[in-house]
Order: C-alpha cells, then sequence, then structure tokens
C-alpha cells in the first residue's frame, strides 16, 4: 500500500480513531464505565444528538448551512410535551406543520437564491419564538409511549448504541448506494450538470429541508422521552454541535462530501465528551470548551493529513 493510499485511509477512519480515544480515556479515568451501566449513563443524550447531526449534515450535502436547528428541536420538544399530550391530533398537525415550513423554506432558498445562514438565522427565531408561545415556562411532560421508548435497555448495548448503528448504515446507503444520494451529492458539488440532467434544484432543495426537518423532528421527540419535559431553550446548543459533529465526521461546507458514518461518530464523540465532564461533576462551561478542542485537534491532524497526501507519489 502507498503512503497516499495509507493517508487516505488514516483520514477516513479518523472519526473512529478519535471517539476510540475518547472512551480510552474515559475507562481509564473511569473503569466502571466500562459496562453497560456506564456506556448507557455516557451516551444517554446521544440519539437526539445524532439526529440532529444527520439533519444538519443533509443541509450541508448541498452546501447550505441550518442555523435554526437547535431552536426547531426546542419546539418540537415543547409541541410533545404540551400539545402532543393534551391533544394528540393537534400535536401531530403541529408537527406535520413544521416539517411542512421547514421544507417551504428550502423552496424559498432555491427560488429566490437566498444564502442559508442568513433565511435559517431568521427562522430560528421564528422557532424559538413559537416554542416560547406553546410553552412559555420550563415544563409538561413527555408522553408516556416516548418516555417508555427512550428508557429501553435493550440486550448487549445500550439503546443510544443500537440506534447510531442503524442510523448510520441506513444514512451511508442512502447517500453512497442509492440514487438520490447521487443526485444529492451532485448537487452540492456540481448542481449546474445536475440540472441539465434534468433534475429539479428547487425540489431537491425542497426534498433536504424536508428530510431535515423530519430528523430534527425524531430528534425533539427523543429529546422529549429522555428529558420527560420541555423547555423553549433545551437543545440551543444543537445547532454549534451539530455543525461540528459534520465536520469532526470528515464532510466539508462545499462539494457535496458528507459522510453519515463519520457525522454519527463525531455527534457520540462530542456527546462522550461533555457526558464524561458533567459525570466528573466539571463545570458545563468547561464542556463547550472541551467539545471545541477535540474539534480544532481533529482539524489540525486533518489537515497534515490533507499536506501529506498532496507531498505524497
Amino acid at each position: 500500500m502507498t503512503s497516499r493510499r495509507l493517508l487516505v485511509l488514516a483520514e477516513r477512519l479518523l472519526p473512529a480513531l478519535t471517539l476510540a480515544l475518547l472512551l480510552a480515556a474515559i475507562f481509564h479515568q473511569q473503569p466502571r464505565a466500562m459496562s453497560y451501566f456506564g456506556l448507557n449513563l455516557l451516551l444517554n443524550l446521544a440519539v437526539p444528538i445524532v439526529f440532529a447531526t444527520l439533519a444538519q449534515m443533509v443541509v450541508i450535502a448541498v452546501n447550505d448551512l441550518d442555523l435554526s436547528i437547535g431552536a426547531y428541536v426546542s419546539l418540537v420538544a415543547c409541541i410533545g410535551a404540551t400539545l402532543l399530550v393534551q391533544t394528540p391530533w393537534l400535536g401531530v398537525l403541529a408537527l406535520l406543520g413544521a416539517v411542512v415550513l421547514y421544507a417551504a423554506v428550502g423552496a424559498l432558498i432555491a427560488w429566490r437564491g437566498l444564502p442559508s445562514i442568513v433565511v435559517t438565522l431568521g427562522l430560528s427565531f421564528v422557532w424559538l419564538g413559537l416554542a416560547v408561545t406553546v410553552l412559555p415556562t420550563p415544563g409538561g411532560h413527555a408522553p408516556a409511549w416516548l418516555a417508555t421508548t427512550m428508557g429501553w435497555k435493550p440486550p448487549l448495548a445500550p439503546l443510544a448504541l443500537w440506534i447510531a448503528a442503524v442510523v448510520s448504515l441506513v444514512g451511508w446507503f442512502a447517500v453512497t448506494r442509492s440514487s438520490l444520494g447521487v443526485v444529492l451529492r451532485g448537487a452540492g458539488g456540481n448542481a449546474r450538470s445536475v440540472a441539465r440532467a434534468g433534475w429539479s434544484l428547487m425540489a431537491i432543495r425542497v426534498a433536504v429541508y424536508a428530510t431535515a426537518g423530519i430528523l430534527g423532528l425524531l430528534s425533539g421527540l427523543s429529546l422529549l422521552g429522555l428529558t420527560t419535559s420541555g423547555d423553549a431553550n433545551i437543545a440551543s446548543r444543537y445547532t454549534l454541535i451539530s455543525i461540528a459533529s459534520v465536520i469532526l465526521g470528515g464532510a466539508s461546507f462545499v462539494g457535496g462530501r458528507v459522510f453519515p458514518v463519520g457525522a454519527v461518530l463525531g455527534a457520540m464523540t462530542l456527546t462522550l465528551a461533555a457526558s464524561f465532564l458533567t459525570f466528573m461533576r466539571i463545570s458545563p462551561d468547561w464542556q463547550v470548551g472541551a467539545q471545541g478542542l477535540i474539534l480544532i485537534a481533529v482539524l489540525a491532524i486533518r489537515a497534515v493529513l490533507a499536506r501529506g497526501k498532496e507531498a505524497a507519489p
């Protein structure tokens, strides 16, 4: 194997190696964490972060950036903690309406050629306002079926690991092996060629943002099932965490270059970093700093590997 191929392999394995090193450090510091119960505590909030990360990933795949996913996840949690409990049919309609609005935003961006950063930043205030309207103060409670589902303890491994494995496999197949995945990556890499091939860029944007809305809905509901109550700011950090997780997983902001498995591994890495510091009773302020340091370190290593590939024969 040539040196260039080794560098390419190292770059692809970087998200998994980062997660493995973090787990090794955690197990060395806290050997008791090397158990079903310990992993369940550490990965308790991984599921909603994984779904939020995948929502961000599909948007980044078409060279856009979603700055509203955190507020959207919070809104879903607020709807789930109130309307979905008090008036289930109204709650379902509200959630479906949120997904439709997400898709409409994609149509607006494609129709007018607006920058996604500006549009989604404005949309984040819309989601926040709706969340505060639905649930002015933290409270409410999760539907019994949702709390039961998220509290399920499957055999062999915690629920978060099973869900991460399944969504990684589905995401890998959808992006790399399906015809729709080819179109999605093409829209991010060379939109003009996709349009000349007969595909509607408007339809692609609508589908991408609708998918992001559905994944964000799963994130909000799973978060509600874990926390059992709602809050308009419960997922305020998810926007930056989702972007960091996607980039940590090997994606780039241009060219339609995304990796679902890497994104899931990135989300789990940042979740573990925060959970471990919480487990060690360290201030939440340091959690954000630790996540940032991990991202910077991985990006620095990736830059070194990229230079090595350029110099390799």
